[in-house]
């Protein structure tokens, strides 16, 4: 009955999506692209008969990467199809994976759409990425008796509350998912309490901590920081939002009283924030250069905007310490592990619930230090480039939890593989 009006809604809301894609293509012309693709038209664009690997934002994206390389390695001949729903998600997904994965946007969660796509796509196995419960998708999927499984699945107790309400219909839809892969102990008993069934679930523990840095990588940023600040401090505030530059911005102010010759890379999460914080930064007294311009930062350079799309880990490589944002506002924080990826000092906000157990397991370790305001900031900043020691100190143990993590992939990839060997329909 739920889904029902659920699904009638969702019709009723379509001119209203509308709006909302054309209005936001104001500021990101791509959302005004590709809105067939929203409706399931894909001929052409997928190769039917593979994977399809839903990641709903760059977040996801990132994580599924180390997946989707091990998929390919494993199963040369399985066609993978990589969907997203924004169009950042969709330029990171480009960037990653190139021509050897097809790449659309997952259709809104309408029966036509979904079978539309279905039709086209034909997958053997759809796998989805984190909590993203779409009814129809479930339903429709378990209908055409294509196996689902949610990698990496977690859910907040907010999230679960919320579920909980909807009582039997939730479970009926979770035991239609074929397997659900949490990542700890905690989010897989919330699964169960709202109705999962035992046997679907299985902790695999998080593929965000499954990330590495490359030998190419690695190499890249080592020449990049020596043509860009040779004998210089740098740090880097990456991912932020509205509400956090002007904080950074101040906060490098104040620094350079200090260490006159600290470089920032400062990199808003949305492209679409890309020119409003360049200007912001001219209004607290910088000349910032634009990474996409190429140019090398001259001494006088004080903050460099990381305004291109897939470098944040090459930017975080530069780095001697790393202030991760989403923190310092209400937005729940991004991902911890990147920075750690490269043993540097990862500092954050008090707003962290998108990554609660990551911090918690990097705060426990001392890999992680938490700022309250942009005074404690300044604090814990002034402390860590004054002591190259005390850096490596909070950058190895910021490591060492991401190595003692790993694992996720090989678990997900040994659940994944009845589903791929056999063709049992």
């Amino acid at each position: 009955m739920l889904t029902a009006v659920y699904t009638v809604l969702l019709y009723l809301i379509q001119p209203l999506i509308w709006i909302r894609l054309w209005r936001r293509g104001k500021t990101l012309p791509a959302y005004r692209l590709r809105w067939k693709e929203r409706y399931g038209y894909c001929k052409g664009k997928v190769v039917p008969g593979g994977i399809v690997l839903h990641s709903v934002s760059v977040g996801e994206t990132l994580a599924a990467i180390p997946l989707v390389r091990a998929l390919q390695y494993r199963y040369p001949s399985i066609p993978i199809t990589v969907t997203t729903m924004t169009p950042t998600g969709s330029e990171r997904a480009q960037s990653a994976f190139g021509k050897n994965v097809s790449h659309v946007y997952l259709p809104y969660d309408l029966p036509t759409a979904i079978n539309r796509f279905l039709d086209t796509a034909a997958p053997r196995l759809v796998i989805i990425m984190e909590t993203e419960l779409w009814p129809n998708i479930i339903h429709t999927l378990h209908r055409r008796h294509i196996p689902l499984i949610i990698a990496n699945a977690r859910l907040s107790e907010r999230s679960a509350k919320r579920y909980k309400k909807l009582g039997n219909e939730l479970a009926e839809l979770l035991q239609k998912i074929s397997c659900i892969a949490a990542q700890n102990t905690d989010d897989g008993q919330r699964f169960l309490a709202l109705g999962a069934k035992p046997e679907q679930l299985s902790v695999t523990g998080s593929l965000k901590f499954d990330i590495s840095v490359t030998p190419e990588l690695a190499a890249k940023a080592v020449a990049l920081r020596r043509q860009w600040a040779p004998h210089r401090p740098v740090w880097i505030a990456a991912s932020t939002h509205e509400g956090e530059e002007r904080i950074v911005l101040e906060a490098h102010r104040q620094l350079l009283q200090q260490f006159p010759d600290l470089l920032l890379i400062l990199v808003p999460r949305h492209p679409e924030r890309f020119q409003p914080v360049k200007e912001l930064a001219h209004k607290v007294g910088f000349t910032p250069v634009m990474r996409s311009e190429q140019l090398v930062p001259s001494t006088n350079t004080q903050v460099l905007i990381g305004d291109t799309m897939g470098e944040l880990m090459l930017l975080y490589g530069i780095a001697d310490i790393a202030f991760v944002g989403g923190s310092l506002v209400e937005r729940g924080g991004h991902n911890p592990l990147e920075p750690a990826a490269h043993a540097i000092p990862v500092i954050m906000g008090p707003h962290t619930w998108n990554f609660n157990d990551i911090c918690s397991k990097l705060e426990t370790a001392q890999g992680l230090i938490t700022v309250n305001d942009q005074a404690a900031l300044v604090q814990e900043m002034l402390q860590l480039l004054a002591d190259a020691d005390l850096r490596k100190y909070y950058g190895l143990h910021a490591v060492d939890v991401l190595h003692q993590n790993q694992g996720a992939l090989q678990q997900l990839l040994q659940l994944v593989e009845p589903y791929l060997t056999t063709h049992s329909h």
